[in-house]
């Protein structure tokens, strides 16, 4: 199949580069290092009876599995853009549903190889381990894959339109969304504007549930249900809006004069 094409060229990318291996254990090994230690040091000075690893480092790991699963969509995306290969691929007989195919299995492939290097740091060095949540660990997972697949192809659909140069407008992406997400603090600490934009966001209701079973309280089955069905909605959008960038760049003759800056 051609969408496995996709997935092919990305992984002869990663292999014969040294450069592209190394992020894909570097940064989340950094990471879950950082919030373990910072756990372990909050557990040493408080007396309060949460488990500051179970809490924070598990919510900084489910975030870094959120970001992973949207850069891998994106860098599968600028790899084409960078290597000016873009409009090479829509003059084969590929689809556009075949792409963005392709860039969803590569970022599976990629942000699987991440979640397995955070999974086993934090396990050996800090004793965390994401069967002390329970089943539901792997709903919280769904959901953040799937927003975090929208948010790829929304970003890869902004670099399309406004050009390369754009790829700077989606880099932040993750890090302005956690603070609506309430990633680390409960979404009521939030001013109340932010708190109705929050309730818009899937992984809210993913680190409210996560901080309930951390801290032994009850979490809503209900609140999760309606937090996957909003990264449903949240990739369905993304893939019309990815199709209607395309069917314009295309119309305008974007497409045909992709460079290294943007474009109007």
């Amino acid at each position: 199949m051609r969408t496995f094409a996709i997935v092919l060229r990305q992984y002869y990318l990663i292999r014969g580069s040294l450069s592209r291996v190394i992020p894909l254990f570097a940064w989340v090994v950094i990471d879950v290092v950082l919030w373990g230690f910072l756990t372990r040091y909050l557990n040493a000075i408080s007396a309060s009876p949460i488990d500051f690893v179970r809490v924070l480092l598990g919510a900084a790991l489910l975030w870094d599995f959120f970001t992973r699963v949207m850069q891998g969509v994106t860098m599968a995306f600028f790899e084409d853009v960078w290597s000016r290969n873009f409009l090479n691929m829509f003059a084969s007989p590929i689809t556009l549903r075949e792409y963005v195919s392709g860039l969803v299995l590569s970022s599976i492939m990629t942000s699987l190889i991440g979640l397995v290097m955070m999974l086993v740091v934090a396990g050996v060095v800090f004793g965390l381990s994401l069967a002390s949540y329970g089943a539901v660990i792997a709903l919280f997972l769904l959901v953040l894959f799937v927003f975090g697949i929208a948010m790829g192809i929304v970003g890869s659909a902004i670099v399309l339109r406004l050009g390369p140069a754009a790829e700077w407008f989606v880099w932040p992406i993750p890090a302005v969304v956690s603070p609506f997400a309430g990633v680390f603090y409960p979404v009521s600490t939030l001013p109340v504007w932010m708190q109705y934009v929050s309730r818009l966001l899937p992984p809210s209701y993913v680190f409210d549930g996560l901080r309930a079973i951390a801290t032994g309280r009850p979490w809503s089955a209900m609140s999760l249900l309606w937090g996957g069905g909003l990264a449903v909605v949240d990739l369905l959008l993304a893939c019309w809006v990815f199709g209607a960038v395309y069917r314009y760049a295309v119309r305008t003759g974007l497409i045909a004069r992709y460079s290294a800056e943007s474009v109007t």
